[in-house]
């Protein structure tokens, strides 16, 4: 499993990475769609749906890509807007009720748009302000999720949300905290584009996301326990499927890609 795991894992580097920096823009809009798609497909998966059920949600999914990406400068904004909102303040209460996708289709379906899209636009976004742009974006996830876990192994005690994911605590989160916070310090010493941005509001947004990331995470493992399903699909050996891998992305890159947008 692990050597699975790492060999998927430099598999889907080396793909970004080609993609990001020696392919032109349009085979990065296309790689971060086929994500889109993919991730819609096993959505409806979690929502316990027939395989065609889940091939017409992904070619849904593609199809708002599409016409999307022909507005994007009108669309996008909103669509970051949505999710900020959807993560903002429909999360916790759902969370907290433990509501469950099945029951109204409709809705179901809605809110996956609603977590697949935003994503697909952030990428977007923040790719158009530089590849290393998004790589420092999606690391802020990836430092906090490394972070997360062995200070989770190392010192864990307290359960964070024992019904949802057992194997999640406090002390995890905690250390996914300075992790993203030492990660933010690497910033603002070699990053000049972070250099002159002020210290206060930067890390206190680095410790909102990683905050986030943790929620994203907490919300996917909800929905699986619920559907009876270990990951959302066996896409990617070792790791699972698309959205267990950007679960934590889901309400971080949104956000980042908004205060990108808004910002000077």
């Amino acid at each position: 499993m692990l050597k699975a795991r790492v060999a998927t894992a430099l598999v889907l580097v080396a793909i970004l990475g080609g993609v990001l920096f020696f392919a032109p823009p349009l085979a990065a809009v296309s790689l971060f769609s086929l994500m889109a798609v993919l991730a819609a497909w096993e959505w409806a998966g979690l929502m316990n749906k027939d395989s065609a059920a889940r091939r017409l949600f992904a070619l849904l999914c593609l199809f708002f890509c599409w016409q999307f990406y022909l507005v994007a400068e009108q669309v996008f904004p909103l669509l970051l807007l949505a999710s900020a909102a959807f993560w903002g303040t429909v999360i916790p209460f759902w969370l907290r009720q433990r509501w469950a996708l099945a029951g109204n289709d409709f809705s179901s379906y809605g809110v996956g748009l609603l977590v697949i899209l935003p994503t697909w636009a952030a990428m977007i976004v923040l790719l158009n302000k530089g590849p290393w742009v998004l790589l420092a974006g999606m690391a802020v996830v990836w430092v906090a999720d490394v972070a997360a876990y062995f200070a989770g192994r190392a010192f864990g005690r307290h359960k964070l949300a024992p019904t949802i994911s057992p194997g999640k605590t406090w002390e995890g989160v905690a250390g996914g905290v300075a992790g993203v916070v030492i990660y933010g310090v690497a910033l603002a010493v070699w990053a000049p584009a972070v250099a002159g941005f002020p210290l206060l509001p930067f890390f206190a947004g680095l410790v909102v996301l990683a905050g986030l990331s943790v929620v994203g995470d907490l919300y996917e493992s909800l929905l699986k326990r619920q559907a009876g399903l270990k990951d959302s699909s066996g896409l990617l050996p070792g790791h699972g499927g698309i959205l267990d891998r950007i679960d934590a992305l889901t309400p971080t890159l949104p956000l980042m890609a908004l205060i990108a947008l808004v910002g000077p």
